[in-house]
């Protein structure tokens, strides 16, 4: 009993890191071609020149917001005349 749900535990703590490293991996990742990327001088490398050159990720963001905040909005809604229904 015990071992199994040590073996739960470890399981579980490994998935969290996991998701946290990756998580955190792509937030850097994002944060470098949406804003980094942008104050640094042109490079010469094709990869780089291609991101420091790339328009969309910079307007992602904040085009994205007020979608989110409407989705929120009726999440919110239908759940509270789910509710009460």
């Amino acid at each position: 009993m015990v071992s199994a749900q040590f073996k739960f535990l470890k399981t579980s703590t490994f998935w969290g890191w996991f998701f946290i490293v990756i998580g955190s991996a792509f937030f850097l990742g994002f944060l470098f071609a949406a804003i980094i990327s942008k104050l640094l001088p042109l490079s010469n490398n094709p990869l780089l020149s291609a991101i420091q050159n790339d328009r969309y990720y910079c307007f992602l963001v904040p085009l994205t917001l007020p979608i989110i905040v409407v989705a929120v909005y009726f999440h919110w809604l239908s759940m509270k005349l789910f509710k009460h229904a």
